[in-house]
């Protein structure tokens, strides 16, 4: 299960007690911020698309929507999310649960300009009734080869 996963890896960052389960779902980001009783803002979102044959992950803020210039000027090709049935498959976790943590090799993660403006946010935990609270510097270093850009919009 793509949760253990996700605990496995936090836990040797000596933090998997940190990951939060919840007794309904947090598969969307107004679900997620109903079960954490935060701002949907605060939810940081993990978005998957394919760009050429790689998957590439976007972790953005709750509030922001890919901004499809912004997005062509970044990987030089149009937006197209990456199908959900294709998901687990090509990222290692199932839509609801998607993070930048624990995910297969050869996957590219992002994080959006839009979380900047919050001390912590709450991405997913590799199932739909999970999350983790991390500081901005915490997801900078345990989402996984992650890169700063700015292909969002709808938040400022």
């Amino acid at each position: 299960m793509s949760i253990e996963k996700v605990r496995a890896y936090f836990a040797a960052q000596g933090i998997e007690n940190r990951i939060q389960e919840f007794p309904v779902s947090s598969a969307t980001v107004e679900l997620a911020a109903q079960a954490l009783g935060v701002e949907g803002k605060r939810i940081a979102k993990t978005l998957s698309f394919l760009v050429g044959d790689q998957c590439v992950l976007i972790v953005a803020a709750g509030d922001a929507k890919v901004d499809n210039p912004k997005y062509k000027a970044q990987f030089h090709t149009k937006a197209k999310m990456l199908p959900h049935d294709l998901v687990p498959e090509y990222v290692g976790h199932a839509v609801g649960g998607v993070c930048p943590f624990a995910v297969k090799e050869g996957v590219a993660v992002y994080l959006d300009e839009s979380l900047r403006r919050f001390e912590t946010v709450f991405p997913a935990a590799g199932s739909a009734n999970s999350a983790i609270e991390l500081t901005i510097p915490e997801l900078e270093r345990y989402a996984q080869t992650a890169q700063w850009i700015d292909v969002c919009k709808g938040w400022q």
